[in-house]
């Protein structure tokens, strides 16, 4: 007449007990979202009741639906969001091309990954008779379909961000604008906010512009294909992205001159079955295409922000949407600083050196078994980039002035960005900046719930991979140290686990806080931050995503 249930959160250990009454049809083995009813004794299991059931545990789908009740994410679109979305008309009129200047018949393509469908960014290009070039990023319009104080509008603002779990996305907009009415795709007439670059061939910029364009893209290239076609291969629009690719890496060498830092991580994807079970795991490589798309991004967002920080004089400035990122907190780049030096790096510390000596550790590490580590790491050691309406600067980019602009399909800011730049060029008097600073800390909030659940469903993927493969030997990296165990990355699969000291019955490990390590008692056998290591999987947890690991002596 009652049932159990036991909670996934790692922070509680009591199990939950639910009246028949409650239990809500669900059955042995069932995956449910839960409320607490009663927690009024300490020594009495609080009670609960049933309020959906996810599926059985351990399948995908219920899994993963897990993920999405933990974080609090959507399953699914209100109906009133999309029957608003379904009733926007799809055609262009004559009155709105008007408005608007005219790309139609400007080189314009797309470079997105092979599945995607939400392209929200287009680059046109065209040579000018006094030799420079004409760069236009296209950015979808998205704020022309979405209008302010509707349903869907409050339900965007709500979501803030698309969130890219392992195996779908739970997207921002509905399908209809996102991969139908917004997405620039090939040999149709789209609707597109550009910003407007004259440059020459040193990627030096003479002039900008920014407006409402209409744009007719020529080709749609995966990263991949435009990858090939800048190696040197032959084929429509290889001169134009060869010489494209050439003003980027101009761009990406100017940043980095003048302090931008090399922040990138080392990303897992999985190549899942048809039921979503993972069969491998494989490491995101980025190339010049992806670097290509990357500059150009980065220079519309820095110029929309500029432009809009230089439209008034003074101190009394336009309210705006700025993404910044503060300079490291120097405790914690002393505290990395100690880190990095355990794997034999040195990291200078003082503040006008830090982005140097970090771009230089960047380059000695690439390739070596610390690289992942020690990649998280200084992102971690780095302060958190959020949205504001302060024009703070931004520290990993080296850009004073720094915006998103480019991806309204996916971000929320993004469209405050295009509505306030719109109202700007238009005449429009500054807006009141309290109600954008509340808009702005709701984006950042969002932001990081989505970056949360992402690395969630990662780490299931990855436990669940490792769940798989419990009867190898691998090679592994030491990552953490604690005083109950010892944190192990497995080289191959970028995944973590713990060897706990408890387990550990070669010796007594005692540990060593001031030089990140342990040390046995009486084999005076050492493990240390760094060391490399032969592990075997002992256990599994997918519950609760972690791997207990032990270690080959």
């Amino acid at each position: 007449n009652f049932s159990f249930i036991v909670p996934d959160f790692k922070k509680i250990y009591q199990d939950f007990f639910v009246h028949q009454e409650h239990i809500n049809n669900a059955e042995t083995n069932d995956k449910v979202v839960f409320e607490v009813t009663k927690w009024a004794m300490p020594d009495r299991n609080p009670e609960a009741k049933v309020i959906e059931i996810l599926g059985k545990t351990g399948e995908n789908e219920a899994e993963i639906h897990s993920i999405m009740a933990e974080f609090d994410l959507p399953f699914r679109f209100d109906p009133v969001v999309l029957k608003e979305s379904e009733n926007i008309k799809d055609e262009i009129s004559k009155d709105e091309i008007e408005k608007r200047r005219d790309f139609r018949d400007v080189l314009t393509f797309t470079i997105d990954p092979e599945d995607a469908k939400d392209f929200d960014d287009a680059i046109s290009f065209r040579q000018l008779e006094n030799g420079h070039y004409e760069i236009g990023v296209h950015i979808a319009d998205v704020t022309h379909y979405v209008q302010p104080g509707t349903t869907l509008d409050k339900d965007a603002f709500d979501r803030a961000t698309s969130v890219y779990l392992v195996d779908r996305t739970v997207p921002m907009l509905p399908e209809r604008l996102s991969n139908q009415l917004c997405s620039l795709r090939p040999n149709e007439d789209k609707l597109t906010f550009c910003a407007l670059f004259e440059m020459d061939d040193k990627a030096k910029i003479y002039n900008e512009w920014f407006g409402r364009t209409i744009i007719h893209s020529d080709q749609r290239f995966a990263y991949e294909q435009a990858q090939e076609l800048i190696e040197g291969g032959e084929g429509k629009l290889a001169k134009e992205l060869q010489l494209l690719n050439h003003l980027a890496l101009k761009l990406r060498k100017d940043r980095f001159a003048k302090g931008a830092v090399n922040f990138e991580t080392t990303e897992v994807k999985f190549k899942l079955d048809e039921k979503g079970k993972p069969l491998e795991v494989v490491t995101k490589v980025r190339k010049d295409a992806h670097k290509l798309i990357e500059e150009f991004m980065l220079l519309a967002n820095k110029a929309v922000a500029t432009y809009v920080f230089r439209m008034k004089k003074g101190e009394d400035k336009n309210t705006f949407v700025y993404r910044t990122h503060d300079h490291p907190n120097p405790e914690k780049v002393m505290d990395f600083a100690q880190f990095a030096k355990q794997f034999g790096h040195k990291v200078n510390i003082e503040e006008a050196a830090v982005s140097r000596s970090l771009n230089q550790l960047m380059s000695e590490i690439e390739g070596k078994p610390e690289q992942n580590v020690l990649q998280q790491l200084a992102v971690r050691a780095m302060a958190k980039a959020k949205y504001t309406t302060d024009a703070k600067g931004h520290f990993g980019l080296a850009f004073p002035h720094y915006t998103h602009f480019t991806s309204p399909i996916r971000r929320y800011p993004d469209m405050m960005v295009h509505r306030l730049l719109q109202y700007y060029l238009d005449g429009g008097k500054s807006v009141n900046k309290k109600d954008y600073e509340e808009k702005c800390v709701h984006s950042s909030e969002r932001e990081k719930r989505a970056a949360d659940a992402e690395r969630a469903s990662i780490k299931y993927k990855q436990v669940e991979f490792m769940s798989m493969a419990t009867d190898k030997v691998y090679e592994g990296i030491i990552t953490g140290v604690t005083d109950f165990g010892v944190f192990i990355e497995i080289i191959e699969t970028k995944c973590e686990g713990m060897a706990r000291l408890a387990d550990m019955k070669d010796d007594f490990y005692e540990f060593d806080e001031r030089n990140y390590r342990v040390i046995g008692r009486r084999r005076k056998k050492i493990y240390r931050l760094g060391d490399k290591v032969n592990v075997r999987i002992k256990k599994t947890d997918i519950d609760r995503r972690l791997i207990d690991l032990s270690i080959e002596i």
